[in-house]
């Protein structure tokens, strides 16, 4: 039995949702929305912690579910622990709803079944410097990379380089830009937030979305630096799925394995010259974009993969 946490009409949770009905595949759905109504019992026995989940007007014990796909939200960011105009929340439930998504989430990071993603794992992306090291230990190559908030320094990385695009040094979403060295705006923001720059890779952009060990390589053709907001450019995109050759697909496996990321969405580049960049590693992929466009089925590999209890 599959565990889904979070709010339910959330584009990949709710296809993961739907893909396990299609399947006939036992789930529970735990709606943030509905956390009120809901209560949470953990306990330790033995080696292990059990417990059960009261959900649905029913209580699920917490032993039977072999896999959980968390996309939980912080609960004081849901719109019943919010003010509704001048009307503010009852505190007291707003507190009970921090404590049960406190103890859920402490449980996903002990349970024993599959979960993607553990918290944990997923502080990796809280720095891209950090990541680039785990991704060069993969084997792929990484964009010549400079994190700096002093202009000179990043006037001196775009001369050196030319093309340069710049980026969150964070797991904060940023949309990606090329750098500019003669808008003297920008470079005076600089100072007040490290920033991230690369030397701009030219080539095929390809998002590689890892299942435990199934992988769904979907190249992305447009013009845009940053095909995510290619709209707002006023550009095109186009999804193909695509075959990777053997050994860059090992090495995105191997690569999850080493974050200890059962799901992940790895950004690729594919050079005219058949070099593979990666550029980034997300730990919460937002695949419905991917799946939709592309006719990937990765919320059907992420229902087999949880459906099937942790060797």
């Amino acid at each position: 039995m599959i565990l889904f946490c979070g709010i339910p009409t959330e584009p990949p949770l709710a296809l993961a949702i739907a893909a396990a009905e299609a399947a006939e595949v036992p789930h529970v759905v735990f709606n943030q929305r509905e956390a009120h109504f809901a209560d949470l019992l953990l306990e330790h026995r033995g080696d292990q912690w059990g417990g059960s989940l009261w959900t649905q007007e029913t209580a699920w014990p917490l032993e039977s579910f072999t896999g959980v796909y968390t996309r939980l939200i912080d609960h004081s960011s849901l719109p019943e622990n919010q003010p509704q105009g001048s009307r503010m929340p009852d505190a007291e439930a707003v507190a009970r709803s921090g404590f049960l998504h406190g103890i859920l989430a402490e449980w996903i990071e002990m349970a024993s079944c599959r979960v993607l993603n553990k918290a944990e794992a997923m502080a990796s992306n809280g720095s891209k410097p950090y990541q680039a090291q785990w991704i060069q230990r993969a084997g792929f190559l990484t964009p010549p990379t400079l994190v700096t908030n002093d202009p000179a320094l990043a006037l001196d990385f775009a001369r050196q380089h030319g093309r340069v695009i710049y980026k969150s040094t964070s797991s904060i979403r940023s949309i990606v830009r090329e750098f500019d060295p003669n808008c003297p705006a920008d470079l005076a923001r600089l100072r007040s937030l490290p920033t991230q720059f690369q030397a701009r890779i030219v080539g095929t952009n390809i998002r590689v979305h890892v299942v435990g060990e199934k992988l769904f390589a979907t190249e992305i053709l447009s013009a845009a630096v940053d095909y995510r907001y290619a709209q707002r450019d006023g550009l095109e995109v186009e999804m193909l799925p695509v075959d990777l050759p053997a050994e860059i697909a090992k090495r995105c496996v191997q690569l999850s394995k080493m974050l200890r990321l059962p799901f992940c969405g790895i950004d690729l580049m594919r050079t005219p010259c058949g070099e593979y960049y990666c550029f980034e590693v997300n730990p919460s992929p937002a695949y419905s974009y991917f799946e939709q466009e592309a006719g990937q089925p990765i919320s059907r590999a992420v229902v087999d993969y949880l459906s099937h209890s942790a060797s």
